[in-house]
């Protein structure tokens, strides 16, 4: 039996030791090698193949857009003379995105320290740094920019209070003071020219919302806009195109440095038909005429004249072109840069104060007086009248137990029509409005009856908007037939109302009197309407603008034209955007013979007529005017002065309210209007010495140079 083999000997126990060590090394040399492949595969991952994307959202977080608003485009008269320019202005700003960072105890310190630095209330600021939208925000106080832009709080404050807060930022965390381009108005011979301007106002949430529809990217939530007057009507030009600036920002937001820029465009430049210098004149004579005519007495109601407005207005007889424009009472333009305070836009619409902001010229209506009989004489001598036609100038018309009476002139006896304009007589012109009512309209209930005259005066474009390139223009108002009985069917419930009760003693008898006719028959058109009408009394209003339309028509032989203040858009690099040409709107379609008929009677009133008194030494035979004057009776209220005028070239029109007779208060001042126009020098005429080089408008633009200057227009020929 062969021997047994033996067992093999056990290990020892620090072998076996050593071997679970080094199988322990392995596993975790493996776990390490495995983790450490796994962390660079995403990190290759990450960084190379999904890299764009995650670098894109890490940009977004730490890169932030502000827009970079555009400066606004310039405003020329027709010499190149900046009517509206601009100007750097400090404006301090609040971060909200360092603000929020802020405990509410530091937010509160840092919002008081702002509000005594810049003095803005700190309700106000407040106010300011809330979006428009959120709970607590106030319309035309809260913030319509972008989140991440800072919010302005202050404007036009001094450079010591931007330097204050420059050199002390641990004090003001968050708050900037910045340079920003805001409207200037260099006044130019001193011109105001407030109502023809306009002003400028932030955007509104509404406004914004119509921009995005309509993707228009000219507008964003901090720009402003045009909010009246030319700034309104040209705004889509005058504003630019804004830029885009990305910051680069830090945990807390603040800004490290610039990380790319899209530029602005600066607004174009707007050429109008304005003339600063004549336009400084018709505003002193027109400030003048008012305070002398309320430092006269009324003989009348036994008082000074309260001349409480005014008006004037100068055209271009051929185009229509709007050389001059005033109004009373006006307002600083410049009131409206930075922000206007609650005291100060009260003030504006104030009844107190005149209610400033209406411009006078295209907003406000006014019965026209005597200057309206031109007109009437063409309705009439289109109409069955003749020149040859006489009719009595006596001192009073009698119509039903009413006597209507002259107010400027006396008795003529019989007269045609062109003595009949030179004199102002009422009473001539009662008999005409008589006459057609008579033969045409004597039905007082027929709306639609015929009437020349009233036809006539929409054949002249009153009873509607002139269509000048301003906003807000009033239509004035013919008080036909059809308006007398509109205005009835409106307002019957309420004199009928009054008419029905017993008279209590709190009404009038003259309210409960007019109540009870009105309520019977206010839709009657009787004769004292049409007698009343022929002479541009009662219901019927115009603008002064309308009126000097209307006799642009009569000086250029019959063209009606839609008034124009814009010239041209011209762009920064000096090249013309677009021309605005005058727009012919209508035609009056009178004989020649009528005109020209016209035209003399008016000469007539500057020579020996109702005007002459006032134009005595004047060189006729050099420079042509024709003229009528008007005193306007208004129920309750002292007269309103006209005088309407014209030559070959331009067309003169002033109105005050409340302020005595045409020739006696405005006349003075239209004469010297005419004198600037042409550089009249007593009874010399120097065209060297008109206001306008040449004494008629330029027919080019004027010159942009290369360096940024803007020359007279070059002179032709």
């Amino acid at each position: 039996m062969s021997p047994r083999p033996l067992a093999p000997n056990p290990p020892a126990p620090h072998l076996k030791a050593q071997r679970t060590g080094r199988l322990r090394l392995v596993v975790i040399q493996v776990l390490v090698f495995s983790l450490f492949a796994t962390l660079f595969a995403r990190l290759y991952y990450l960084q190379v193949v999904d890299g764009e994307r995650y670098h894109a959202k890490a940009a977004s977080q730490s890169v932030r857009d502000i827009v970079v608003q555009p400066q606004r485009g310039l405003i020329v008269d027709d010499q190149g003379r900046p009517l509206v320019a601009n100007r750097t202005s400090w404006v301090v700003s609040v971060d909200r995105t360092v603000l929020g960072k802020l405990t509410e105890h530091q937010q509160d310190l840092l919002v008081e320290r702002v509000s005594e630095v810049v003095d803005v209330p700190v309700p106000r600021i407040r106010r300011s740094l809330v979006t428009c939208g959120d709970e607590g925000s106030v319309t035309g106080v809260c913030w319509n920019g972008s989140p991440y832009q800072p919010v302005p709080v202050a404007s036009d404050v001094s450079k010591a209070v931007a330097l204050r807060v420059l050199e002390q930022p641990e004090d003001f965390p968050g708050v900037l003071a910045e340079q920003q381009s805001v409207r200037a108005y260099p006044r130019p011979f001193g011109v105001n020219l407030a109502h023809v301007l306009g002003y400028l106002s932030p955007i509104t949430e509404d406004e914004l919302d119509t921009a995005r529809e309509d993707a228009d990217t000219s507008v964003n939530g901090s720009s402003v806009v045009g909010r009246a007057g030319i700034e309104q009507e040209y705004d889509r030009w005058l504003r630019g195109m804004p830029g885009y600036k990305s910051v680069a920002v830090d945990s807390m937001g603040r800004v490290l440095g610039d990380d790319g820029e899209v530029a602005s465009r600066p607004g174009d430049t707007l050429v109008t038909s304005i003339d600063a210098k004549v336009q400084s004149v018709v505003e002193r004579q027109l400030a003048d005429t008012i305070r002398t005519a309320r430092a006269t007495h009324d003989p009348v109601t036994n008082r000074n004249y309260a001349a409480d407005s005014g008006a004037a207005v100068v055209l271009e007889a051929r185009t229509g072109r709007v050389v001059a424009m005033a109004s009373q009472p006006t307002y600083d333009p410049a009131t409206w840069v930075g922000g206007i305070s609650k005291k100060e836009l009260a003030r504006l619409y104030a009844d107190e104060a005149g209610n400033p902001l209406l411009g006078r010229a295209t907003q406000g209506q006014f019965a026209p007086g005597s200057t309206w009989k031109p007109f009437m004489t063409a309705g009439a001598l289109t109409n069955g009248f003749s020149t040859d036609t006489r009719l009595n100038c006596s001192s009073a018309f009698r119509v039903g137990n009413r006597d209507f009476k002259n107010y400027e002139s006396g008795a003529y006896g019989y007269i045609g029509f062109d003595k009949a304009l030179e004199v102002s007589c009422n009473t001539f012109f009662y008999r005409v409005g008589y006459d057609f009512w008579q033969r045409y309209g004597s039905d007082v209930a027929d709306v639609h009856a015929k009437d020349p005259l009233v036809a006539e005066a929409k054949t002249f474009g009153f009873g509607k908007e002139t269509g000048i390139d301003l906003p807000g223009e009033s239509s004035g108002r013919i008080a036909d037939r059809a308006w007398k009985r509109d205005y009835f069917e409106s307002m019957k419930d309420y004199y009928c109302g009054i008419a029905d009760k017993p008279q209590d003693g709190k009404t009038s008898d003259f309210v409960y009197l007019f109540a009870q006719e009105f309520c019977a028959e206010g839709y009657a058109y009787r004769a004292g309407d049409a007698v009343n009408f022929a002479i541009g009394q009662g219901d019927t209003l115009v603008t002064p603008l309308q009126l000097a339309r209307a006799y642009a028509a009569l000086a250029n032989g019959g063209t009606l034209y839609a008034p124009r203040i814009a010239k041209a858009v011209v762009g920064a690099d000096g090249k013309v955007v677009r021309k605005i040409p005058p727009k012919k709107t209508g035609t009056i379609g009178l004989p020649d013979s009528v005109l020209g008929y016209i035209d003399r009677a008016l000469q007539g009133v500057t020579r020996q007529g109702t005007m002459a008194w006032k134009m005595g030494g004047f060189p006729l035979d050099q420079v042509t005017v024709r003229s009528k004057t008007g005193s306007a009776e208004v129920y309750g209220k002292q007269s309103t002065s006209w005088v309407a005028s014209y030559s070959d070239d331009y067309v003169v029109v002033m109105m005050v309210s409340q302020g005595g007779t045409g020739s006696g208060t405005s006349g003075p001042a239209i004469r010297r209007i005419w004198e600037t126009l042409y550089g009249i020098e007593g009874e010399t005429v120097r065209p060297d010495r008109a206001a306008i080089p040449g004494t008629t408008p330029p027919a080019g633009l004027p010159t942009f140079t290369r360096d940024g200057s803007i020359l007279p227009p070059r002179k032709e020929g």
